[in-house]
Protein backbone atom coordinates (compact mmCIF):
# COMPACT_ATOMS: atom_id res chain seq x y z
CA UNK A 1 0.00 0.00 0.00
CA UNK A 2 2.81 2.39 0.84
CA UNK A 3 4.28 1.60 -2.50
CA UNK A 4 0.63 2.36 -4.13
CA UNK A 5 0.70 5.96 -2.33
CA UNK A 6 4.01 6.72 -3.50
CA UNK A 7 3.58 5.99 -6.58
CA UNK A 8 0.30 8.26 -7.15
CA UNK A 9 2.23 11.02 -5.26
CA UNK A 10 4.79 10.84 -8.58
CA UNK A 11 1.87 10.66 -10.60
CA UNK A 12 0.18 13.81 -9.33
CA UNK A 13 3.71 15.61 -10.18
CA UNK A 14 3.53 14.08 -13.46
CA UNK A 15 0.03 15.32 -14.20
CA UNK A 16 0.91 18.90 -12.59
CA UNK A 17 3.76 19.42 -14.78
CA UNK A 18 1.81 18.52 -17.87
CA UNK A 19 -0.52 21.14 -16.49
CA UNK A 20 2.27 23.82 -15.77
CA UNK A 21 3.45 23.00 -19.91
CA UNK A 22 0.36 23.35 -20.77
CA UNK A 23 -0.15 26.94 -19.27
CA UNK A 24 3.63 27.71 -21.02
CA UNK A 25 1.98 26.93 -23.86
CA UNK A 26 -1.18 28.52 -23.98
CA UNK A 27 0.55 31.27 -22.40
CA UNK A 28 2.24 32.16 -25.17
CA UNK A 29 -0.54 31.08 -27.64
CA UNK A 30 -2.89 34.00 -26.21
CA UNK A 31 -0.09 36.85 -25.27
CA UNK A 32 -1.71 39.30 -27.63
CA UNK A 33 -5.18 39.15 -26.62
CA UNK A 34 -5.01 37.23 -23.06
CA UNK A 35 -2.89 38.26 -20.31
CA UNK A 36 -0.93 35.35 -18.84
CA UNK A 37 -3.25 35.44 -15.65
CA UNK A 38 -6.13 34.77 -17.16
CA UNK A 39 -4.50 31.71 -19.34
CA UNK A 40 -3.54 30.48 -16.18
CA UNK A 41 -6.61 30.73 -14.33
CA UNK A 42 -8.22 29.62 -17.71
CA UNK A 43 -6.24 26.24 -18.01
CA UNK A 44 -6.81 25.40 -14.07
CA UNK A 45 -10.07 25.67 -14.41
CA UNK A 46 -10.46 23.36 -17.62
CA UNK A 47 -8.12 20.87 -16.25
CA UNK A 48 -9.45 20.37 -12.82
CA UNK A 49 -13.26 19.94 -14.25
CA UNK A 50 -11.64 17.41 -16.85
CA UNK A 51 -9.54 15.41 -14.00
CA UNK A 52 -12.29 13.70 -11.99
CA UNK A 53 -13.92 12.70 -14.67
CA UNK A 54 -10.81 11.19 -16.01
CA UNK A 55 -10.46 9.13 -12.93
CA UNK A 56 -13.27 7.15 -13.20
CA UNK A 57 -11.98 5.94 -15.99
CA UNK A 58 -12.07 5.81 -20.00
CA UNK A 59 -15.75 5.52 -20.69
CA UNK A 60 -18.25 7.49 -22.63
CA UNK A 61 -19.45 9.67 -20.28
CA UNK A 62 -16.16 10.63 -19.13
CA UNK A 63 -14.85 11.12 -22.11
CA UNK A 64 -17.73 13.10 -22.76
CA UNK A 65 -17.14 15.73 -20.17
CA UNK A 66 -13.27 15.64 -20.47
CA UNK A 67 -13.66 16.41 -24.40
CA UNK A 68 -15.93 19.55 -23.72
CA UNK A 69 -13.11 20.77 -21.13
CA UNK A 70 -10.46 19.60 -23.38
CA UNK A 71 -11.50 21.31 -26.61
CA UNK A 72 -12.42 24.64 -24.66
CA UNK A 73 -8.95 24.90 -23.50
CA UNK A 74 -7.09 24.13 -26.30
CA UNK A 75 -9.44 26.82 -28.07
CA UNK A 76 -9.19 23.71 -31.31
CA UNK A 77 -11.60 22.57 -33.95
CA UNK A 78 -12.67 19.47 -32.11
CA UNK A 79 -11.25 17.03 -29.49
CA UNK A 80 -12.09 13.12 -29.67
CA UNK A 81 -11.60 10.35 -27.53
CA UNK A 82 -11.63 6.54 -28.84
CA UNK A 83 -11.24 3.49 -26.66
CA UNK A 84 -8.45 0.62 -26.98
CA UNK A 85 -10.54 -0.89 -30.28
CA UNK A 86 -10.62 2.41 -32.07
CA UNK A 87 -14.39 2.62 -31.28
CA UNK A 88 -15.37 6.36 -30.76
CA UNK A 89 -16.23 7.15 -27.54
CA UNK A 90 -17.08 10.90 -27.62
CA UNK A 91 -16.34 13.81 -30.05
CA UNK A 92 -17.07 17.61 -29.19
CA UNK A 93 -16.97 20.33 -31.64
CA UNK A 94 -16.86 20.05 -35.68
CA UNK A 95 -15.76 18.35 -38.51
CA UNK A 96 -16.96 14.95 -36.79
CA UNK A 97 -17.43 13.92 -40.34
CA UNK A 98 -14.12 13.45 -40.85
CA UNK A 99 -13.98 10.63 -37.87
CA UNK A 100 -14.55 7.82 -40.57
CA UNK A 101 -11.80 9.57 -42.93
CA UNK A 102 -9.33 9.02 -39.44
CA UNK A 103 -9.82 5.28 -38.36
CA UNK A 104 -6.91 4.26 -40.29
CA UNK A 105 -4.28 6.70 -38.52
CA UNK A 106 -6.03 5.93 -35.10
CA UNK A 107 -5.55 2.59 -35.38
CA UNK A 108 -1.91 2.93 -36.73
CA UNK A 109 -1.65 5.18 -33.57
CA UNK A 110 -3.02 2.31 -31.16
CA UNK A 111 -1.54 -0.97 -32.79
CA UNK A 112 2.43 1.38 -32.99
CA UNK A 113 1.73 2.99 -29.63
CA UNK A 114 2.75 6.54 -31.56
CA UNK A 115 1.71 9.67 -32.42
CA UNK A 116 -0.04 9.90 -35.78
CA UNK A 117 -1.07 12.59 -37.98
CA UNK A 118 -3.17 13.36 -40.69
CA UNK A 119 -3.24 16.97 -42.88
CA UNK A 120 -6.81 17.60 -44.18
CA UNK A 121 -5.17 17.89 -47.98
CA UNK A 122 -4.73 14.03 -48.04
CA UNK A 123 -8.23 13.39 -47.63
CA UNK A 124 -11.04 13.39 -50.31
CA UNK A 125 -12.98 16.49 -48.61
CA UNK A 126 -15.75 17.46 -50.93
CA UNK A 127 -15.80 21.03 -48.69
CA UNK A 128 -11.89 21.69 -49.19
CA UNK A 129 -12.12 25.53 -49.33
CA UNK A 130 -14.38 25.99 -45.93
CA UNK A 131 -13.32 22.58 -43.57
CA UNK A 132 -12.17 24.07 -40.96
CA UNK A 133 -10.27 21.03 -40.02
CA UNK A 134 -6.46 21.84 -40.93
CA UNK A 135 -4.62 18.90 -39.66
CA UNK A 136 -5.67 16.03 -36.62
CA UNK A 137 -3.18 14.46 -34.12
CA UNK A 138 -4.20 11.17 -32.81
CA UNK A 139 -1.94 9.96 -29.67
CA UNK A 140 -2.48 6.70 -28.32
CA UNK A 141 -3.17 6.78 -24.43
CA UNK A 142 -0.84 4.62 -22.87
CA UNK A 143 -1.31 3.45 -19.12
CA UNK A 144 0.46 0.86 -16.74
CA UNK A 145 2.43 -0.25 -20.83
CA UNK A 146 -1.33 -0.69 -21.90
CA UNK A 147 -2.74 1.17 -24.74
CA UNK A 148 -6.20 2.15 -23.33
CA UNK A 149 -7.80 4.37 -26.40
CA UNK A 150 -6.66 7.09 -28.40
CA UNK A 151 -7.07 11.00 -28.15
CA UNK A 152 -7.85 12.90 -31.22
CA UNK A 153 -6.75 16.66 -31.49
CA UNK A 154 -8.26 18.79 -35.06
CA UNK A 155 -7.00 21.78 -35.36
CA UNK A 156 -7.65 24.81 -37.60
CA UNK A 157 -5.13 27.02 -39.72
CA UNK A 158 -2.56 28.19 -37.53
CA UNK A 159 -2.54 26.07 -34.95
CA UNK A 160 1.25 25.08 -34.77
CA UNK A 161 1.65 24.89 -31.03
CA UNK A 162 -1.26 22.59 -31.10
CA UNK A 163 1.52 19.10 -31.72
CA UNK A 164 3.26 19.95 -28.31
CA UNK A 165 0.20 20.71 -26.70
CA UNK A 166 -1.35 17.65 -27.71
CA UNK A 167 1.58 15.35 -26.50
CA UNK A 168 0.69 17.43 -23.16
CA UNK A 169 -2.66 16.68 -22.65
CA UNK A 170 -2.22 13.51 -23.67
CA UNK A 171 0.13 12.49 -20.85
CA UNK A 172 -2.55 14.92 -18.56
CA UNK A 173 -5.28 12.40 -19.45
CA UNK A 174 -2.58 9.18 -19.39
CA UNK A 175 -1.85 10.16 -15.54
CA UNK A 176 -5.36 10.97 -15.11
CA UNK A 177 -6.30 7.56 -15.69
CA UNK A 178 -3.58 5.95 -14.25
CA UNK A 179 -4.49 7.96 -11.26
CA UNK A 180 -8.24 6.36 -11.26
CA UNK A 181 -6.46 2.71 -11.53
CA UNK A 182 -4.34 3.65 -8.38
CA UNK A 183 -7.25 4.36 -6.35
CA UNK A 184 -9.27 1.92 -7.57
CA UNK A 185 -6.23 -0.51 -5.76
CA UNK A 186 -6.00 1.03 -3.40
CA UNK A 187 -9.54 0.89 -2.59
CA UNK A 188 -9.85 -2.74 -3.36
CA UNK A 189 -6.95 -3.72 -0.32
CA UNK A 190 -8.58 -1.42 2.37
CA UNK A 191 -11.90 -3.64 1.70
CA UNK A 192 -9.15 -6.53 1.84
CA UNK A 193 -7.89 -5.74 4.97
CA UNK A 194 -11.39 -5.26 6.37
CA UNK A 195 -12.44 -8.40 5.20
CA UNK A 196 -9.36 -9.85 6.57
CA UNK A 197 -10.03 -8.04 10.07
CA UNK A 198 -13.88 -9.57 10.04
CA UNK A 199 -12.13 -13.30 9.38
CA UNK A 200 -10.20 -12.01 12.67
CA UNK A 201 -13.17 -12.21 14.85
CA UNK A 202 -13.00 -14.91 16.96
CA UNK A 203 -14.94 -17.88 16.28
CA UNK A 204 -14.46 -18.94 19.41
CA UNK A 205 -16.49 -15.69 20.49
CA UNK A 206 -19.10 -16.50 18.59
CA UNK A 207 -19.13 -19.96 19.82
CA UNK A 208 -18.82 -18.85 23.27
CA UNK A 209 -21.39 -16.31 22.79
CA UNK A 210 -23.88 -18.68 21.41
CA UNK A 211 -23.25 -20.70 24.64
CA UNK A 212 -24.08 -18.11 27.09
CA UNK A 213 -27.15 -17.03 25.82
CA UNK A 214 -27.96 -20.65 25.33
CA UNK A 215 -27.59 -20.87 29.03
CA UNK A 216 -29.69 -18.08 30.40
CA UNK A 217 -32.28 -19.55 28.08
CA UNK A 218 -34.66 -21.36 30.80
CA UNK A 219 -33.06 -19.41 33.62
CA UNK A 220 -33.48 -15.87 32.76
CA UNK A 221 -35.12 -15.56 28.94
CA UNK A 222 -35.47 -11.79 29.07
CA UNK A 223 -31.68 -11.47 29.22
CA UNK A 224 -31.27 -14.44 26.95
CA UNK A 225 -33.19 -12.67 24.09
CA UNK A 226 -32.01 -8.99 25.07
CA UNK A 227 -28.46 -10.89 24.28
CA UNK A 228 -29.68 -12.42 21.17
CA UNK A 229 -30.36 -8.79 20.05
CA UNK A 230 -27.47 -7.79 20.83
CA UNK A 231 -25.26 -10.74 19.14
CA UNK A 232 -27.64 -9.85 16.08
CA UNK A 233 -26.86 -6.22 15.63
CA UNK A 234 -22.70 -6.97 16.61
CA UNK A 235 -22.56 -9.73 13.67
CA UNK A 236 -25.18 -7.08 11.10
CA UNK A 237 -22.86 -4.04 11.80
CA UNK A 238 -19.40 -6.20 11.93
CA UNK A 239 -20.43 -7.85 8.57
CA UNK A 240 -22.15 -4.91 6.43
CA UNK A 241 -20.88 -4.84 2.72
CA UNK A 242 -20.30 -1.20 2.40
CA UNK A 243 -17.96 1.54 3.84
CA UNK A 244 -14.56 1.50 4.55
CA UNK A 245 -15.32 4.60 7.03
CA UNK A 246 -17.54 5.09 10.00
CA UNK A 247 -17.89 7.64 13.08
CA UNK A 248 -16.47 6.60 16.23
CA UNK A 249 -19.89 6.76 17.86
CA UNK A 250 -20.82 4.21 15.68
CA UNK A 251 -17.68 1.80 16.50
CA UNK A 252 -17.79 2.89 20.66
CA UNK A 253 -21.83 1.31 19.95
CA UNK A 254 -20.56 -1.82 18.29
CA UNK A 255 -18.11 -2.26 21.09
CA UNK A 256 -20.90 -1.49 23.61
CA UNK A 257 -22.68 -4.98 22.03
CA UNK A 258 -19.13 -6.97 21.98
CA UNK A 259 -18.62 -6.24 25.58
CA UNK A 260 -22.48 -6.31 26.90
CA UNK A 261 -22.08 -10.20 25.45
CA UNK A 262 -18.21 -10.74 27.23
CA UNK A 263 -19.65 -9.54 30.86
CA UNK A 264 -22.35 -12.02 30.17
CA UNK A 265 -20.00 -15.01 29.97
CA UNK A 266 -16.86 -13.73 32.71
CA UNK A 267 -19.84 -12.29 35.27
CA UNK A 268 -17.86 -10.26 37.62
CA UNK A 269 -14.14 -11.17 36.00
CA UNK A 270 -14.72 -8.63 33.42
CA UNK A 271 -15.20 -5.09 34.46
CA UNK A 272 -15.24 -1.99 31.62
CA UNK A 273 -14.53 1.57 32.07
CA UNK A 274 -15.39 4.49 29.60
CA UNK A 275 -14.38 7.91 29.69
CA UNK A 276 -15.54 9.55 26.22
CA UNK A 277 -15.57 12.97 25.27
CA UNK A 278 -18.73 14.26 23.65
CA UNK A 279 -16.66 16.06 21.31
CA UNK A 280 -15.60 13.54 19.10
CA UNK A 281 -18.11 11.11 18.71
CA UNK A 282 -18.55 12.27 14.81
CA UNK A 283 -14.69 11.98 14.32
CA UNK A 284 -14.53 9.61 11.35
CA UNK A 285 -12.22 6.30 11.95
CA UNK A 286 -11.92 3.56 9.92
CA UNK A 287 -14.50 0.72 10.17
CA UNK A 288 -13.48 -2.09 12.81
CA UNK A 289 -10.23 0.09 13.96
CA UNK A 290 -11.49 -0.61 17.43
CA UNK A 291 -13.33 -3.72 17.93
CA UNK A 292 -10.22 -5.87 17.50
CA UNK A 293 -8.07 -3.49 19.63
CA UNK A 294 -10.68 -4.37 22.63
CA UNK A 295 -11.37 -7.98 21.37
CA UNK A 296 -7.18 -8.25 21.77
CA UNK A 297 -7.92 -6.97 25.25
CA UNK A 298 -9.94 -9.12 26.71
CA UNK A 299 -8.84 -12.79 24.64
CA UNK A 300 -5.19 -12.16 24.89
CA UNK A 301 -5.27 -9.53 28.35
CA UNK A 302 -7.68 -10.68 30.85
CA UNK A 303 -9.13 -13.94 29.92
CA UNK A 304 -5.54 -15.72 31.36
CA UNK A 305 -5.31 -13.39 34.58
CA UNK A 306 -6.71 -15.34 37.26
CA UNK A 307 -9.35 -12.72 38.77
CA UNK A 308 -10.36 -11.72 35.31
CA UNK A 309 -9.23 -7.78 35.07
CA UNK A 310 -10.52 -4.39 33.41
CA UNK A 311 -10.71 -2.58 29.95
CA UNK A 312 -10.82 0.80 29.99
CA UNK A 313 -11.42 3.00 26.52
CA UNK A 314 -10.98 6.52 26.37
CA UNK A 315 -11.31 8.89 23.70
CA UNK A 316 -10.90 12.64 24.08
CA UNK A 317 -10.66 15.64 22.51
CA UNK A 318 -6.80 16.58 21.53
CA UNK A 319 -7.25 20.15 19.36
CA UNK A 320 -7.56 18.91 15.94
CA UNK A 321 -7.19 15.23 16.60
CA UNK A 322 -8.95 12.53 19.00
CA UNK A 323 -6.97 10.84 21.60
CA UNK A 324 -8.68 7.15 21.72
CA UNK A 325 -7.07 4.60 23.93
CA UNK A 326 -7.88 0.97 24.57
CA UNK A 327 -6.27 -0.04 27.81
CA UNK A 328 -6.44 -3.72 29.94
CA UNK A 329 -4.52 -4.44 33.61
CA UNK A 330 -4.13 -8.06 32.29
CA UNK A 331 -1.40 -10.31 31.32
CA UNK A 332 0.36 -7.82 29.17
CA UNK A 333 3.74 -8.75 27.21
CA UNK A 334 7.40 -8.43 26.31
CA UNK A 335 7.46 -4.74 24.33
CA UNK A 336 10.52 -5.45 21.98
CA UNK A 337 9.08 -8.74 21.06
CA UNK A 338 5.83 -7.06 20.22
CA UNK A 339 7.23 -4.56 18.59
CA UNK A 340 9.32 -6.79 16.27
CA UNK A 341 6.46 -8.74 15.53
CA UNK A 342 4.07 -6.21 14.39
CA UNK A 343 6.69 -4.40 12.13
CA UNK A 344 5.44 -6.61 8.99
CA UNK A 345 2.30 -7.95 10.74
CA UNK A 346 -0.05 -7.60 7.90
CA UNK A 347 2.34 -9.21 5.50
CA UNK A 348 3.66 -12.11 8.09
CA UNK A 349 0.29 -12.47 9.83
CA UNK A 350 1.39 -11.97 13.19
CA UNK A 351 -1.23 -9.78 15.86
CA UNK A 352 -3.35 -9.34 12.43
CA UNK A 353 -5.70 -7.61 14.42
CA UNK A 354 -3.27 -4.78 15.95
CA UNK A 355 -0.53 -4.98 12.85
CA UNK A 356 -3.55 -4.72 10.62
CA UNK A 357 -4.75 -1.76 12.31
CA UNK A 358 -1.71 0.22 12.36
CA UNK A 359 -1.06 -0.58 8.71
CA UNK A 360 -4.72 1.00 7.82
CA UNK A 361 -4.17 4.19 10.29
CA UNK A 362 -0.58 4.98 8.65
CA UNK A 363 -1.82 4.05 5.14
CA UNK A 364 -4.96 6.78 5.56
CA UNK A 365 -4.08 9.14 7.96
CA UNK A 366 0.19 9.01 7.49
CA UNK A 367 3.27 7.92 9.18
CA UNK A 368 2.57 10.06 11.83
CA UNK A 369 -1.23 8.39 12.90
CA UNK A 370 0.88 5.04 13.51
CA UNK A 371 -0.09 3.07 16.49
CA UNK A 372 1.07 3.65 19.84
CA UNK A 373 1.65 0.83 22.19
CA UNK A 374 2.52 0.49 26.13
CA UNK A 375 2.71 -2.87 27.55
CA UNK A 376 5.33 -5.32 29.56
CA UNK A 377 4.96 -8.57 31.42
CA UNK A 378 2.53 -8.69 34.20
CA UNK A 379 1.73 -4.81 33.79
CA UNK A 380 -1.47 -5.01 31.12
CA UNK A 381 -1.27 -3.34 27.60
CA UNK A 382 -2.27 -0.02 26.00
CA UNK A 383 -2.81 1.03 22.70
CA UNK A 384 -3.05 4.69 21.69
CA UNK A 385 -4.25 6.45 18.36
CA UNK A 386 -4.71 9.65 17.35
CA UNK A 387 -7.41 10.75 14.50
CA UNK A 388 -7.43 13.63 13.00
CA UNK A 389 -10.81 15.61 13.06
CA UNK A 390 -10.44 16.06 8.93
CA UNK A 391 -8.57 14.28 6.17
CA UNK A 392 -9.64 14.82 2.61
CA UNK A 393 -11.29 12.11 1.01
CA UNK A 394 -12.39 10.22 4.16
CA UNK A 395 -16.16 10.18 4.71
CA UNK A 396 -18.46 8.16 6.89
CA UNK A 397 -21.18 5.96 5.68
CA UNK A 398 -22.98 5.66 8.98
CA UNK A 399 -23.45 8.91 11.69
CA UNK A 400 -25.74 7.14 14.39
CA UNK A 401 -24.79 8.58 17.26
CA UNK A 402 -25.06 6.80 20.62
CA UNK A 403 -25.88 7.50 24.49
CA UNK A 404 -23.00 9.30 25.81
CA UNK A 405 -20.53 7.40 28.46
CA UNK A 406 -18.81 9.39 30.84
CA UNK A 407 -17.26 6.96 33.35
CA UNK A 408 -13.51 7.87 34.57
CA UNK A 409 -10.90 5.07 34.05
CA UNK A 410 -7.71 4.33 35.60
CA UNK A 411 -4.67 6.14 34.73
CA UNK A 412 -1.78 5.00 32.89
CA UNK A 413 0.79 2.13 34.59
CA UNK A 414 4.17 3.19 35.49
CA UNK A 415 5.48 -0.37 35.24
CA UNK A 416 5.01 -0.28 31.72
CA UNK A 417 7.80 -0.12 28.92
CA UNK A 418 7.13 2.37 26.56
CA UNK A 419 7.21 1.65 22.43
CA UNK A 420 7.55 4.20 19.73
CA UNK A 421 5.11 4.12 17.10
CA UNK A 422 4.90 0.82 15.51
CA UNK A 423 6.64 1.25 11.98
Amino acid sequence: MVELLTEQTVLGIIATLAVLGLFVLLCRARRVSTSVDEAVADALHRMSKAAPDLRDGLTPDAADKACKNLVELLKCVAVGMTDERGALLSWDGDANEHYVDLQDAIVKAISGERKEFVEHDTLDCPDKGNCKMHQAIIVPLIVESRTRGSLIIVGGVGHKRLLRMSQEVARFVCTELELGELQESRQRLAQAEVKALRAQISPHFVYNALNAIGSLVRTDPEHARELLQEFAEFTRYSFRANGLFTTLAEELRNIDRYLTIQRARYNERLSVRLRISPEVLNVVVPFLVLQPLVENAVQHGLANKPGGGTVTIIAQDNGSEALISVEDDGVGMDADLLLDDLKDAHKSGAHVGIGNINHRMRTVFGEDYALMVETAPDAGMKVTMRVPKFSPGVRPVLAVVPDDGADDGPGPDDRRARLSPVR
